[in-house]
């Protein structure tokens, strides 16, 4: 019996022996190059103590950026026999140049990569093949689901596992090393419409870019976020190699633009706000305001004769957007537009850029003038949200934001706050009477088409033309927008709709039938209460 049991030990530590060996010939001589490869850095499969990249949700938890197992296509190049033959079955099944497959299997790496994130059929096809030397294994990759919506806010995970552009970049490090989840502000179906509303303009009015934002004035919270055009964060190298970067750039908070008589409000604020004027003060316009030797002109030179300050706002009269700015004065103006944010970042949760519009500052009488009706002064369309949320809010300076609760191992961490900058800029007086005179503007001057029944609408339009590039003056090219919110004495949302070149003569014809329809979605969607029957 003693004799059994050594014999029986024997034979397991020969079999052992035996699994253990060939084990190592597997790892050392058979696949050695690749785990040589994996060794110096080229890992492919993520390690098992590896924190996972945080994912990204729309406030419904609709997934808008989520980790996915990818199929992955690689070649042991000393296992090959025809190089050839080999490139030309991949080129078919994985739909690559035959040249390129070639050129990676005959650089002598033992170890190549030859395609990434498989589709399904690829992956079946490759797997049928039985190619010598050539495998099929799995890694982790990003993925967005939604594909080119949102794509501007979110960008996308480029080379090195690095988050480049929109909320990857931003977040970077709080999703990549310590795997946070983030849950947006973002309303998934208003998104939705914004972006869909922008491709219709293309259709429709051929614009080159435009966007939509949609925001809580009281709160800051971003419920819409949209570009046109954009691009699918799945295939950023296809768009990458096309040359043209700007489409990863977020224009709502990456470019500024002269906004136009939208900003003709904020200089009747100041003004409403220092007791400089009331919405019955009068003026009388002769078409014309001559600064030097620089005349200004009303929109296709048009008189007004003795007008009040409501009609000047209703029917968006230049000279008198200039004679209020008058009654301001120009460093008490310039004061105020610093309070308003015009001169600074806002804060969002994005990259962005401002203006420190230097030229402005310079103090010519005549580049005060234009920039009381937008011309003459740069921002970014973020910033010009952010200041019509003051008009909105009753006189609160609020950093809009776009994550809304974090993440960690199941359990939220932080849930974000309404940060409140300054909450004075102008009185509750000052903001009641100018939001009644912009309701004059919806009900009474040029933006009736902006109208719901039911709903009292606070909101102007802007037409400005676009400067030359390369020269000084400006081009016969246009943006036109309209900024309002709505219900107007108790607002729910504010919405700030962009367009870039559309063809038609004013904003009355472009952007204000887009405001409309986003605003009336939004009114039913988030059942809003009217104001009246």
């Amino acid at each position: 019996m003693k004799g059994f049991k050594l014999t029986f030990v024997f034979l397991m530590l020969v079999l052992f022996s035996a699994a253990l060996i060939s084990r190592l010939i597997d790892i050392q001589i058979r696949k050695g190059d690749l785990y040589k490869a994996l060794s110096q850095g080229l890992h492919i499969l993520p390690e098992s103590d590896q924190t996972e990249r945080g994912e990204i949700f729309f406030s419904n938890k609709e997934s808008l950026a989520i980790n996915k197992n990818w199929p992955l296509a690689w070649a042991l190049s000393k296992e090959i026999k025809n190089f050839k033959e080999t490139a030309e079955k991949l080129s078919q099944i994985l739909d690559l140049s035959e040249n390129s497959i070639l050129e990676k299997l005959e650089t002598n790496k033992s170890y190549v990569i030859i395609k990434n994130k498989l589709n399904e059929k690829e992956a079946e096809l490759l797997s049928a093949s039985n190619l010598d030397g050539v495998y099929l294994d799995i890694e982790k990759g990003r993925y967005y689901p939604q594909e080119s919506l949102a794509s501007q806010l979110i960008g996308f995970l480029g080379g090195g596992d690095s988050g480049q552009y929109g909320l990857e970049e931003h977040y970077n490090e709080m999703i990549g090393s310590k795997g946070t989840d983030l849950i947006l502000t973002l309303d998934y179906k208003i998104q939705f419409m914004a972006e869909k509303l922008l491709a219709e303009a293309k259709d429709n009015l051929e614009i080159e870019s435009g966007q939509i934002i949609v925001i809580e004035p009281n709160s800051g919270k971003i419920l819409a976020l949209a570009n046109f055009p954009n691009f699918n964060p799945n295939q950023y190298k296809e768009f990458a190699l096309m040359g043209d970067l700007d489409i990863f750039q977020n224009s709502v908070t990456q470019k500024v633009f002269e906004p136009g008589s939208v900003l003709k409000a904020i200089t009747f604020a100041i003004a409403l706000n220092e007791e400089k004027i009331t919405p019955e003060t009068t003026y009388i316009d002769t078409g014309v305001v001559n600064i030097g030797s620089w005349p200004i002109y009303n929109y296709e030179q048009r008189v007004y004769g003795e007008i009040p300050m409501t009609e000047v706002l209703e029917k968006s009269v230049n000279t008198g957007a200039v004679f209020v700015q008058r009654q301001i004065g120009n460093e008490l103006f310039l004061q105020y537009l610093d309070k308003f944010g015009f001169f600074e970042q806002t804060g969002i949760d994005l990259r962005e850029v401002y203006s420190g519009n230097e030229e402005l500052k310079k103090g010519y009488e005549v580049n005060f003038a234009t920039a009381s009706f937008g011309q003459g002064i740069d921002m970014t369309p973020i910033q010009l949200v952010r200041a019509y949320c003051v008009l909105a809010n009753g006189g609160k300076l609020i950093q809009p934001y776009l994550v809304d609760e974090i993440w960690e191992n199941g359990k939220m961490v932080e849930k974000k706050e309404t940060e409140i900058v300054s909450d004075s800029i102008i009185s509750q007086k000052a903001a009641r009477q100018l939001t009644a005179m912009l309701v004059n503007v919806i009900e009474k001057g040029f933006a009736r088409k902006a109208q719901i029944p039911g709903y009292y609408i606070a909101g102007k339009t802007g037409t400005a033309l676009i400067p030359y590039e390369e020269k000084k003056g400006y081009s016969e090219e246009t943006r036109q927008s309209f900024i309002g919110w709505l219900p107007a004495f108790n607002p729910r949302v504010l919405i700030l709709v962009k367009l870039d070149k559309p063809e038609t003569k004013t904003a009355e014809y472009s952007a204000l039938p887009v405001f409309k329809k986003i605003a009336e979605y939004i009114v039913s969607y988030q059942q809003i209460p009217p104001d009246y029957e």
